[in-house]
């Protein structure tokens, strides 16, 4: 007479074959002996669908496994239209997981699970809700191909990883060869920019070198003159002859000289030798005119303070005075008389032979 009900349960009540109703939780009192209940479980079920053997649309065999989540919404309609609400939904869920696997290519079915799982969901709503059950929600668990399926496949993902390592390598070997070629351009720039730098300090050199050749010759003056006249002397002093000639000149010259050495008997306080200026053709030849030119074009290459070069040249400068072209024609007729002499001394000295 008395019926107990759990709290997640509801019974269907038949008297005399005759549906009464539904036993809520609790304690309910029934007919006794012409009384029959069929109890409902109201919590979510959880149903295995049996492993299935399909074939894609691509005609790939696969087997495909699923579980199914269901709960009991309508105890009374589950009760009236479907004997065994568990084992419909497990069949209907086989032919429904077959139908969609048949629908999609062998890729599809190994990418899109959520897609599968989404359509076999919507192919069981429409029946089960008419038996009051609702399928909550639908997970495919494996989809394997066939043996010879996968063997392809394993194949297939062997000979592209193979490509993508020979990929990988190609692109690390063009990646070292532009490197290697940009550090031999770096290394052949910096050589070319060494010997272009060298080259520019050595010409440097032989500029700076050549100008001061020039401004020490400009300001040589008498001085030269007397030094070559002493040359000269001492050329004429290394023949046998005994007879010297000696012009006017060289011995004016000698007696200056003179008197510029310390302690000679014949020293005087002089204002010094003086220097004597090239004339023009001898400039341009020196290339005197173009000393500043040349100064700056030297300073700008290699960074050189055009001030300090141009200060060391009015330095060297400084010594020169006015009779660079007198000392010029000095030099020509010293240059012509020695000349005379040598061939006199020669004259003299077949004669004395000749004696």
């Amino acid at each position: 007479m008395v019926e107990i009900v759990d709290a997640y349960e509801k019974e269907a009540l038949t008297v005399f074959g005759e549906y009464r109703g539904l036993l809520e939780p609790g304690i309910n009192f029934i007919p006794p002996f012409v009384s029959r209940t069929y109890r409902f479980d109201m919590r979510t079920q959880t149903i295995d669908v049996p492993r299935q053997e399909a074939i894609t649309r691509d005609n790939s065999p696969v087997t495909a496994d699923a579980v199914v989540y269901i709960r009991v919404m309508d105890a009374k309609r589950a009760f009236l239209e479907v004997d065994d609400y568990k084992r419909a939904v497990s069949n209907l869920a086989q032919t429904t997981l077959r139908a969609v696997i048949g629908d999609m290519e062998l890729d599809d079915t190994l990418n899109k699970r959520q897609e599968i799982n989404a359509r076999i969901r919507q192919e069981l709503d429409e029946p089960t809700d008419e038996w009051g059950i609702r399928v909550e929600s639908v997970e495919v668990r494996e989809v394997n191909p066939s043996k010879d399926v996968q063997q392809a496949m394993e194949q297939q993902t062997s000979a592209e990883r193979k490509r993508r390592a020979m990929i990988l390598e190609a692109q690390g070997e063009r990646q070292s060869a532009i490197e290697q070629a940009q550090g031999q351009k770096q290394s052949d720039i910096i050589r070319a920019q060494g010997q272009k730098q060298s080259q520019i300090l050595e010409a440097q050199g032989d500029a700076i070198s050549t100008v001061l050749r020039a401004k020490s010759a400009e300001s040589m003056g008498e001085r030269a003159v007397i030094e070559r006249g002493m040359e000269a002397l001492e050329r004429i002093g290394q023949n046998e002859s005994t007879t010297f000639v000696l012009p006017q000149e060289v011995t004016s010259l000698l007696g200056r000289y003179g008197k510029q050495l310390t302690g000679s008997d014949v020293a005087e306080e002089t204002e010094g030798l003086d220097s004597l200026e090239f004339d023009a053709e001898t400039r341009e030849l020196l290339g005197l005119d173009n000393i500043d030119d040349i100064l700056n074009e030297i300073s700008e290459e290699a960074e050189i303070d055009p001030e300090e070069l141009e200060q060391q040249a009015e330095e060297i400068m400084a010594g020169k005075d006015t009779g660079a072209q007198e000392t010029e024609q000095v030099i020509e007729e010293m240059d012509a008389e020695l000349s005379e002499t040598e061939s006199e001394v020669d004259v003299e000295t077949e004669t004395e032979t000749e004696k």
